[in-house]
């Protein structure tokens, strides 16, 4: 299969819609974020996907199944691990989350980021 520039996705011009919800109450542990997803590509076979992410304030528990890679647009959160160690990323931050990584993600001033997803199968 051969792709065209045509098939380049920018995310400025890509039409993605913007999802706004709230996390299920059993994931969450502090507050009540909106939450917003624009998802702005996915691969034909659905295992990767980019976009934009945002939340409000708030603390809820992660279960990674896929592998991501963020790179924080504006605000700060803290990510905690299983056994407590924690890390506080904010704007300008670019890091990997690996699949099968379980804690926490603590947003302590309004986040937003770029996501780049690979869910394995």
């Amino acid at each position: 299969m051969t792709s065209k520039i045509s098939d380049i996705k920018r995310f400025s011009t890509s039409g993605a819609q913007t999802e706004q919800y709230f996390l299920p109450e059993e994931k969450r542990l502090e507050g009540n974020p909106l939450q917003s997803l624009t998802n702005h590509y996915s691969s034909p076979c659905g295992q990767f996907h980019a976009g934009v992410w945002q939340s409000d304030g708030g603390k809820w528990n992660v279960n990674y199944t896929e592998h991501e890679f963020c790179d924080i647009l504006e605000g700060s959160s803290i990510i905690c691990d299983s056994e407590g160690n924690s890390l506080t990323v904010e704007a300008g931050d670019k890091f990997v989350i690996p699949a099968g990584f379980k804690g926490t993600w603590e947003v302590v001033e309004h986040c937003r980021k770029i996501y780049v997803i690979f869910e394995q199968s």
